[in-house]
């Protein structure tokens, strides 16, 4: 029978080196892991200001205020006055920025699935989705 802590402690190791394989294959440029996270965050809740993405990430308004000059610089995002309070700027994403998003996933996408089909047979490919079924209940709530 499978030892709980080391399983848990090779599928940790194993997601780690997977998820860093992933990042090798979207071309992320300069962009730090804050700013990556802000990006993401605007992707996936929409506008924002930067008082609430900055709440949002754990870090001072100030710090998020630097995180948002450089994505603005980048093209990356784009604000707007806030239509109900004129003082406020709301943040979105530009869409060169959800088409770069969509770009660098589907590389990802496009390596594993080449990947997955090169190195492994079609057997192993029915193991590692029984697998992956597996691993769906133990963080699904």
């Amino acid at each position: 029978m499978a030892d709980a802590v080391t399983l848990a402690q090779d599928l940790r190791a194993l997601i780690s080196k997977v998820k860093r394989r992933l990042r090798e294959q979207a071309d992320v440029g300069d962009l730090t892991p804050s700013q990556t996270s802000v990006l993401l965050r605007l992707e996936k809740d929409g506008p924002a200001t930067t008082s609430s993405l900055a709440r949002a990430e754990g870090i001072r308004p100030q710090s998020m205020g630097a995180v948002i000059a450089v994505l603005e610089g980048a093209g990356h995002v784009k604000g707007v006055p806030d239509p109900t309070d004129g003082r406020r700027i709301v943040l979105s994403l530009t869409d060169h920025c959800r088409e770069w998003i969509r770009e660098g996933r589907a590389a990802r996408q496009d390596w594993l699935a080449r990947t997955l089909q090169a190195r492994l047979s079609v057997q192993e490919r029915y193991d590692a989705t029984a697998a992956v079924a597996l691993l769906g209940r133990v963080v699904d709530e």
